[in-house]
C-alpha cells in the first residue's frame, strides 16, 4: 500500500465509512469501518458509501459556509465580511480581493473539496464493478446505476468548484490507491471539463428523473440536475477564464460546440415540465419551501445541498437579518453578507424579487423590525423570521439548504445559448427569458419593458436578469468571470456608488433618511424610497439614515483590491504548493 497521501488529502477509504447521512430525506446510516469489498457487496452499504460523497458538500468549509457566503464576494449585488480590520489575512481579505496564498479560508474549502473526489473516485471505481450492478435483480441494477451516475455528478460538482475558484488543478480520476504517483502536477482546465462533460453524458442515462415511479421526493441528485449541471458545466468551458500562460481572460476557439451543449440539455430538460418547472411565486421558494424545511413541490429547486442542525449550515445566520431566538435574550446572526445599495436601486420598484433578495432589517426580541441603514441592508432569501428559529439556533446551526441549481437557471441558461447559437435570440430564446421575468413582475407582467431582439442587447438583458433573479445565491460573481464582465461591472459599481454617494443623476432624488413604523412585525416605510425625504418625522416612525449612509470608506471598501487579469482566480493553498514539488503559483501570486 501507498504511504503518501494525496495532493496531500486523500483519505483512508475507512473515513468514507464514518459518516452521518446527508440529513432528513437521505436517512441511511452508514455501516461500521469495514473493507471494500464488504461495503460494495450490497445496494444498502453502497448508498452508505455515497451518502459520505454528499457529505462533503456539506459544513462550514463546504455549503454551509465558505463554498456559498464567502467566496462568490464581492461583487456587484453583494459584499462579503466587513466587520474585521483590515488587512487579516482571512473572511476580509477573501472578500476584498487581498489574498495570500497563506488565507485562512483557502486550505480547507480546497482540502474538503479534494476529499469528496476522491470519495466519489471509490465509488465511481467499485459500483460498477459489484456482481449485482449486471446480475441482480431488475431493482438492485436500477439502484445501483443511480448511485454511480450520482457519484459522477458530485464528482463533477466538486471539480467544477475547484476549477472556476482556483483555474487549472491537480486531476484525479481514480482513487489515490490506484495513483503511482500522488504528487500530481496541473492539469489543464478544459481537460478536466471535456472529462466532467463526457460523465455527466453518462450519468444522465443511469440517474431516473424526480418523481419517477418508486422515486423518493428528497434532496438527492436526479436526471434533471444531472442534465442542468451539464449544462453549466459546458458554458464554464466556453466561457472566458484567466489563462496562466497569458495571465489574461481568455475564451477558446471552439467554445459555440459547448454553448450547443448547454442549449440542447436546457431544452430537454424545458421539455419536461413534468419535472421541473417554476414556483409560480418567487418567495415561496425561500419562504415556504426552503427557509420552512420542505421540499419545493414543482421541481425549482434542481439541486440542493442537504443540510441539518447536526450537520454544519449556517444559512441564514451568516447572511440574512439578525434575530432572536425563542425565549432568547441575545441577538444572533452575522449579516456578514451585505447589499450594494446600487443594487437595490438597480431593480424595479415593481419587481417582486427586490424585497426577497433584500432585507432592510433586523429583528427585535419581539418580533418587530429594526430597520437598518442602507450600507448595512443585508441578503434576504434565508431569513430567521421565515423559518422561526428555536433556542438552539444559538449554535448558528440553522439547518436551511443551499440551493444550487434552480429551473429559472436552466431558462435563462437555454436563452443565453441560444442567443449566442443564432446570433440573435429566437421566439424560444425570448420565451424563456420573459418567463423568468413575468414570474419577477407577478401580477405586473406588462411592465417587464420590451424584449431586445439584436444579440448584444439580448445578451446584456440576460446579465440583467441574472443579476435580478439570483441574488445571493453564489452564482453572480462567477457568471461574470465566465463573461469576462468582472472588472467592468465592479467599476461600474463603484462609479454608480459614488454618483449615488454626490446626489448625481440618475440618483440625485433619492431619500437621504427613511422613516419606518415602530414596533410593527413588518417594514411599513411613511415616505417614498424613489423622493427625497420629508423634513418631519411622522408620529409612530423611526428615522434611520438611507443613502446619507454611504460615505466615501464604504465605497473603497467595495471589492478594494481587485485587479483585472488576476483577482479573477485564488491563489492556491500555500500548504499544499509546499507538500507537492510539481505545483506553483501562478496569476500573479
Amino acid at each position: 500500500m501507498k504511504s503518501k497521501i494525496f495532493f496531500p488529502i486523500a483519505i483512508a477509504f475507512i473515513c468514507v465509512l464514518s459518516l452521518n447521512s446527508c440529513k432528513r430525506y437521505l436517512d441511511v446510516s452508514p455501516p461500521s469501518a469495514f473493507d471494500e469489498r464488504f461495503v460494495f457487496s450490497n445496494v444498502a452499504n453502497a448508498t452508505s458509501a455515497l451518502m459520505g460523497v454528499y457529505e462533503q458538500l456539506t459544513g462550514d468549509n463546504g455549503y454551509g459556509s465558505r463554498l456559498s457566503m464567502m467566496y462568490p464576494y464581492d461583487t456587484d449585488d453583494f459584499i462579503g465580511v466587513t466587520n474585521a480590520s483590515a488587512p487579516d489575512n482571512n473572511s476580509r481579505d477573501l472578500s476584498r480581493y487581498n489574498l495570500q496564498p497563506t488565507n485562512g479560508q483557502l486550505t480547507l474549502p480546497f482540502q474538503q473539496l479534494y476529499t469528496g473526489v476522491e470519495r466519489a473516485n471509490i465509488c465511481i471505481k467499485n459500483i460498477p464493478s459489484m456482481v449485482m450492478y449486471n446480475s441482480g435483480t431488475e431493482a438492485e441494477k436500477q439502484q445501483l446505476r443511480r448511485l454511480y451516475g450520482e457519484a459522477l455528478t458530485l464528482r463533477a460538482q466538486f471539480y467544477l468548484e475547484l476549477i472556476r475558484n482556483w483555474g487549472d488543478i491537480p486531476a484525479i480520476f481514480e482513487p489515490a490507491i490506484e495513483q503511482a504517483d500522488l504528487y500530481l502536477p496541473k492539469t489543464d482546465r478544459d481537460q478536466i471539463y471535456d472529462r466532467l462533460i463526457e460523465d455527466l453524458k453518462t450519468a444522465a442515462e443511469l440517474v431516473p428523473w424526480r418523481n419517477d415511479a418508486g422515486i423518493a421526493v428528497d434532496e438527492r441528485i436526479t436526471k434533471g440536475a444531472v442534465k442542468g449541471l451539464r449544462a453549466r458545466i459546458a458554458l464554464f468551458r466556453g466561457g472566458y477564464s484567466l489563462r496562466s500562460t497569458s495571465e489574461q481572460m481568455e475564451r477558446k476557439a471552439d467554445y459555440l460546440d459547448f454553448y450547443k451543449i448547454a442549449r440542447d440539455e436546457c431544452s430537454e430538460i424545458m421539455a419536461r415540465r413534468d419535472k421541473h418547472t417554476l414556483n409560480p411565486i418567487y418567495q415561496d421558494i425561500f419562504k415556504n419551501y426552503i427557509d420552512a424545511f420542505k421540499i419545493e413541490p414543482n421541481g425549482e429547486v434542481m439541486f440542493e445541498v442537504a443540510l441539518g442542525k447536526d450537520i454544519s449550515g449556517r444559512i441564514g445566520y451568516y447572511d440574512g437579518p439578525r434575530f432572536y431566538a425563542s425565549s432568547g435574550t441575545a441577538q444572533l446572526g452575522n449579516s456578514s453578507v451585505r447589499a450594494v445599495p446600487v443594487y437595490f436601486y438597480a431593480f424595479n420598484a415593481l419587481d417582486t424579487r427586490r424585497d426577497v433578495t433584500l432585507a432592510p432589517y433586523y429583528n427585535n426580541a419581539d418580533k418587530t423590525k429594526a430597520v437598518q441603514t442602507m450600507v448595512n441592508m443585508v441578503s434576504g432569501k434565508f431569513r430567521a423570521d421565515w423559518w422561526n428559529p428555536a433556542a438552539s439556533s444559538a449554535s448558528q446551526q440553522t439547518g436551511i439548504n443551499w440551493p444550487i441549481l434552480r429551473f429559472s437557471d436552466v431558462l435563462l441558461m437555454f436563452a443565453e445559448a441560444e442567443n449566442e447559437l443564432n446570433n440573435g435570440p429566437t421566439a424560444a430564446a425570448k420565451s424563456a427569458y420573459e418567463e423568468v421575468r413575468k414570474r419577477g413582475f407577478k401580477g405586473n407582467e406588462a411592465a417587464i419593458g420590451v424584449t431586445p431582439s439584436g444579440k448584444a442587447d439580448f445578451f446584456n438583458a440576460i446579465v440583467n436578469e441574472r443579476y435580478f433573479e439570483f441574488g445571493a445565491e453564489g452564482i453572480r460573481k462567477y457568471d461574470l468571470i465566465r463573461w469576462n464582465l468582472l472588472a467592468s461591472k465592479i467599476a461600474e459599481t463603484r462609479a454608480n456608488y459614488t454618483k449615488m454617494l454626490n446626489k448625481e443623476v440618475p440618483y440625485n432624488n433619492l431619500p437621504q433618511n427613511m422613516y419606518y413604523k415602530s414596533a410593527s412585525t413588518e417594514v411599513i416605510f411613511s415616505n417614498s424610497l424613489y423622493a427625497p425625504t420629508p423634513a418631519a418625522t411622522p408620529t409612530g416612525y423611526t428615522r434611520v439614515a438611507w443613502v446619507s449612509s454611504i460615505t466615501a470608506a464604504w465605497i473603497t471598501n467595495f471589492a478594494q483590491y481587485f485587479k483585472p487579469n488576476h483577482s479573477e482566480l485564488l491563489p492556491l493553498p500555500q500548504s499544499v504548493v509546499e507538500s507537492n514539488p510539481k505545483l506553483k503559483q501562478d496569476y500573479g501570486y
